[in-house]
């Protein structure tokens, strides 16, 4: 018993513990951090509803300005490359391997984000470099152009023009190219002599198609429209659809082709429906 209790005294005293965490798959822990960042920024979007201290610091409105304008244009920009992987894919299907190599699709995506966080970089210094003078309440739930603009004692017209210019050219481009992408899909799809070949290239897209109505529907909403026209109320209904609703929405429509997902939602529906 004194030598049992001699070699605890020898041991060391345990002063910290280390957690394993959920996983000690490197890949794995890098997949569940980015998907847990995104639930605390919907968190933190969502602590607007309830708080009643609902400031946000001159620094703090312009960070989020550039982060939401950078992810927002680099969707945009995704959505239009995603197009065009779907073209590839279906229209030569031999050919995919060299057309949308590793390199190509590093490039590709690498574009879509250099063009959204330097178009949100433009944006957030044009807005910014405004003279705030009066009323510093922002008839929205988070710091965006619109509204920033009406508060603006500044003369505002050269940022209208700039926002139109450069929303007007990444919109048009991104929306010709998914046009086209999907017109040359839509004629390689014709072509096949199976029809069972055309359901299989058309459900590769469906949920692609789907998805780019959604978000580039309201996005042109949005943005592209006369300055008379705005109107807060509206904005902030369409600003929560392509805020909170879409990115919802997205993993369950690039999911419904997943024939797992499909048997999963029907045994969900075959218990909850008599």
């Amino acid at each position: 018993m004194v030598k049992k209790a001699q070699m605890v005294r020898n041991q060391t005293e345990v002063t910290e513990f280390i957690l394993l965490g959920i996983s000690e798959d490197s890949d794995l822990q890098v997949a569940l951090f980015g998907l847990f960042l995104l639930i605390y920024i919907a968190t933190m979007m969502l602590v607007n509803l309830v708080t009643e201290n609902k400031a946000i610091s001159f620094n703090g409105c312009a960070a989020q300005f550039y982060f939401f304008g950078s992810f927002l244009g680099t969707e945009c920009f995704l959505l239009a490359m995603m197009a065009y992987d779907r073209y590839a894919a279906i229209w030569n299907p031999l050919l995919y391997p060299v057309l949308m190599s590793g390199r190509i699709c590093f490039l590709l995506v690498a574009t879509s984000f250099l063009a959204g966080f330097g178009n949100a970089a433009i944006h957030t210094g044009m807005t910014f470099r405004l003279s705030f003078c009066g009323s510093n309440r922002i008839n929205h739930f988070y710091c965006d152009t619109p509204p920033l603009l009406k508060l603006s004692c500044s003369d505002t017209h050269i940022n209208g023009i700039v926002i139109m210019a450069f929303s007007s050219f990444n919109v048009i481009s991104c929306v010709l190219i998914v046009l086209i992408s999907y017109l040359c899909i839509l004629i390689a799809i014709l072509r096949m002599p199976s029809l069972e070949g055309r359901h299989k290239a058309f459900s590769t897209c469906a949920s692609h198609l789907m998805a780019v109505t959604i978000f580039f529907g309201t996005i042109l909403f949005m943005y592209l429209r006369p300055t008379s026209s705005y109107s807060m109320e509206q904005d902030k209904i369409v600003s929560v659809f392509y805020t909170i609703v879409i990115p919802m929405l997205n993993p369950l429509i690039y999911s419904l082709k997943n024939k797992d997902v499909k048997g999963a939602l029907k045994k969900i529906l075959e218990k909850c429906i008599p």
